[in-house]
């Protein structure tokens, strides 16, 4: 692990794996297809299996980061290829090498069409994601973190369904325009600073006026990947629209995207223009989780609900981390882990009933329990997961972060508290109209139970979820000195903004 460039490694064997694909020309169609799924799930277990490696090898008592990696890239900017972990990105790495070749199964049995194509795209989608996650340079950081948009475009508009089209522009529209004044920002800080090296800009060095702005710039980026209300709205088409494979890492890492980049550089870099835009983030954050949960209560399309459900978790995301504590940090560093599996589940689960049936409607089904009882046990979990009982990830991180917006105010801590009753009344809702009542549609109980494939999707995703809820510390133990780290640069400030 010393000697071996693990990182680079680890984000580069997914290409390569894209490229095997691409390369391997012989046989018919059927045959390339049956090869791109069995090296796409090759290739990302390979990986997941590097990344349980690199969490063994870890050292959780090191705040800074570690398995570094640096070289000069372009010389002539002094912009250079830094690669490091410390253990709040660690985690994300980590939920992306899971999640992908969870996606993958769940493409075998339902992408058709292209099939060596869309391997492709999933395993360059996962190379952009743990590149961003490891990523220590701006520059390098941007690439990766924009690269993820083309085959998450692709994936949307070229697979997804009737509506794909449309919703795939939104989604690349949306995001583009944010990534513009990211961009800028960017060349704002390597001019300013003369580098782009993350872990020399971190601790606020810039003035107070040009900080304000280049917060402003980021915020554009990271609040519609989160999604933030109202920067949100591209997402319920985006999640509709995609393959079930697309939709579980559209919600269980690319979401994470926006809460990482708020961490690493509105955190870290612009600490003190944090600070005066609080407010606004936590009112945001506030009206996202309200208002998504009771537009969840009114949909009759599952995979809509779903969506709508991730806008309000990713709400507590944002409230815990510009609560300035520790509480709330642990909170929305738990969410973020937590909505990577249950909601990548939930989505699973959506894709299962319309593999079969090739409908949503929530009034096509019922009575689910007597005829899939494998199914309807797996989705009871995920739901209960989803609303925060104790005991599953879900009620770890809610819980953390209403406890950091109570240290901040009892009235935004009450205000938060309302999303997690109407979760509680969508999810409850959903699962009753899915499962209860009488099994007396002819295509619905002719519907097969889950299948050896669709087991081994749940199956780790139901132990995380289980271990996360039962286990926490666990997990916040190896971010717990980094996060120290990042409450660090608030100082004396963050605690007087904490008692006004």
């Amino acid at each position: 692990m010393v000697s071996l460039p693990i990182l680079s490694v680890l984000t580069f064997l997914p290409l390569i794996g894209a490229a095997v694909i691409l390369l391997a020309g012989n046989g018919d169609e059927e045959a390339r297809a049956r090869f791109a799924q069995r090296t796409a799930l090759g290739v990302s277990g390979g990986t997941l299996v590097l990344a349980l490696a690199l969490l063994a090898a870890f050292d959780p008592s090191v705040p800074g980061f570690q398995f570094m990696e640096r070289f000069v890239w372009i010389p002539a900017y002094n912009i250079s290829y830094i690669k490091g972990v410390d253990g709040i990105s660690l985690w994300f790495v980590v939920i992306s090498a899971v999640l992908t070749p969870v996606a993958v199964l769940a493409a075998i049995g339902s992408v058709k069409k292209r099939v060596r194509e869309f391997m492709i795209a999933l395993l360059v989608l996962e190379t952009m994601m743990i590149g961003t996650f490891t990523a220590l340079d701006l520059v390098l950081f941007y690439v990766f973190f924009e690269g993820v948009l083309i085959p998450m475009f692709l994936i949307i508009g070229v697979w997804g369904g009737e509506k794909r089209t449309y919703a795939a522009y939104k989604f690349f529209l949306y995001t583009l325009l944010g990534s513009v004044l990211m961009l800028v920002a960017v060349f704002a800080m390597a001019l300013y600073a003369g580098t782009t090296d993350m872990t020399v800009l971190m601790g606020g060095k810039f003035p107070k006026e040009m900080a304000l702005w280049l917060w402003i710039a980021f915020f554009a980026s990271f609040a519609v990947k989160t999604p933030m209300w109202p920067f949100h709205t591209w997402l319920p088409y985006a999640h509709v629209e995609a393959p079930t494979a697309g939709s579980v890492i559209l919600a269980g890492v690319l979401l994470k995207m926006g809460g990482y980049g708020f961490i690493r550089i509105s955190l870290q870099m612009l600490p003190d223009a944090s600070l005066v835009f609080a407010p606004l983030v936590i009112g945001f954050s506030l009206i996202a989780i309200v208002y998504a949960s009771l537009v969840a209560l009114a949909q009759t399309d599952m995979k809509k609900l779903v969506a709508y459900s991730s806008v309000a978790h990713m709400g507590y995301v944002t409230l815990g981390l510009f609560s300035f504590n520790r509480q709330g940090f642990d909170g929305a560093m738990m969410v973020m882990l937590s909505h990577a599996f249950v909601a990548g589940a939930l989505f699973l689960c959506v894709g299962v009933v319309y593999d079969r049936l090739h409908t949503r409607e929530i009034d096509r089904f019922g009575g689910l329990a007597s005829g899939m009882p494998k199914y309807a046990a797996a989705f009871m979990v995920f739901t209960l997961a989803a609303i925060g009982l104790p005991g599953t990830s879900g009620f770890v991180g809610e819980f953390l972060s209403m406890q950091g917006a109570f240290l901040v105010s009892g009235w935004i801590a009450f205000a938060a508290a309302l999303g997690i009753v109407l979760g509680a009344a969508y999810m409850l809702w959903l699962y009753r109209r899915l499962f209860f009542g009488p099994l007396d549609k002819a295509d619905v109980r002719a519907m097969p139970d889950l299948n050896g494939r669709e087991i081994a999707m749940f199956a780790p995703l139901l132990v995380l979820v289980l271990w996360m809820g039962v286990y926490p510390s666990s997990f916040i133990n190896v971010y717990a000195p980094a996060a120290d780290n990042v409450l660090s640069f608030f100082g004396a400030q963050a605690h007087e903004a904490q008692h006004d």
